[in-house]
């Protein structure tokens, strides 16, 4: 039976504790997504199940159970607790887990998607150029997410000071849905995030893009390394399918909206507006190529934002199937 949990960092730590019995070949795959649309294939997956036709239970052959997150961060302690297998993700929150755990944790299966992400600004915030970010709040995901390790290196880039705690300008990792609230209430100024929320910051909040990301990966396929090693031949089946799963997506781009919208309204309780999904797909490019050079640009904005010191060769990584 499949079934969607919602899991905060904190509960998937208390998951910590885990037996080393043999992985049962029929047991579960444990795949997780954001409510995100960079997360495309995750949404429309999760939607067949929910409808009971399946993308990777038949390809599979076990059962999948879904499970939602915020951001990054979050799906990793989940992978670190063993209660998460595979799961759609940003690249730095993936890079921060293998340099934590000196590359014995966590692998790239596969890409999924690149662009759909943004930094909007509010019209009324006085900011006109990089300069202008000095004193302003901004907002990101989850401290340490893809989009907020752009953004710290992005300021810095421009001259700006950030910290941890405060700095030159104020970076507060805030959830998607209460970006927006903030937004309008005017007590935030800017907001560095993905699709949907890029674009209902613009359509529900005058929002205005300062500067869009098109071509760094917005969403990558990971798994943790005991997926690779204990079934290493479901790992085989699930890049498969998923290739084909986005294949099927970029063929049948009407089906693959309508499950889309329906996936997002049961996870957010709202449908997205034809319009506004329309926008946000449209800045989304579908892509299941690892781009190395890219792992390498996230590694070195890691560095400069102080989220990562030292890390292993990537070459681990990425394991060969």
């Amino acid at each position: 039976m499949n079934r969607r949990h919602f899991l905060t960092t904190l509960g998937a730590a208390g998951l910590a504790s885990c037996s080393k019995k043999p992985v049962d070949a029929n047991a579960p795959l444990r795949f997780g997504h954001f409510p995100n649309i960079t997360h495309i294939q995750g949404l429309v997956a999760h939607a067949l199940s929910r409808q009971g036709k399946g993308w990777f239970e038949p390809r599979l052959g076990v059962p999948v159970e879904w499970f939602v997150y915020n951001a990054g961060p979050s799906a990793t302690e989940a992978i670190f607790a063993r209660s998460l297998d595979v799961t759609y993700i940003g690249p730095s929150p993936v890079l921060n887990a293998y340099a934590k755990s000196k590359g014995s944790e966590v692998r790239v299966l596969a890409g999924a998607a690149t662009g759909g992400s943004a930094l909007v600004v509010r019209p009324d915030s006085g900011i006109n150029t990089p300069a202008d970010f000095r004193g302003k709040r901004i907002a990101t995901p989850q401290l340490g997410n893809t989009q907020d390790v752009q953004l710290r290196a992005w300021l810095l880039d421009n001259g700006i000071k950030v910290t941890a705690t405060g700095g030159e300008a104020s970076v507060l990792p805030t959830q998607n849905p209460d970006q927006l609230a903030l937004f309008i209430k005017r007590d935030i100024d800017a907001v560095w995030t993905v699709e949907p929320w890029v674009s209902r910051l613009e359509m529900e909040a005058g929002g205005k893009i300062f500067l869009e990301d098109k071509s760094a990966f917005a969403t990558i396929l990971a798994s943790s390394a005991a997926f690779i090693t204990e079934r290493t031949e479901l790992a085989k089946k699930l890049i498969a399918a998923h290739q084909e799963l986005t294949e099927w997506i970029q063929k049948n781009p009407a089906e693959a909206r309508e499950l889309i919208k329906s996936e997002l309204k049961e996870l957010t309780t709202k449908a997205p507006g034809d319009e506004l999904l329309d926008r946000a797909l449209s800045r989304v490019v579908l892509a299941t190529e690892v781009n190395r050079a890219g792992l390498d640009e996230m590694v070195i904005s890691a560095q400069k934002a102080g989220f990562l010191k030292d890390i292993p060769s990537l070459d681990a990584l990425l394991p060969k199937l």
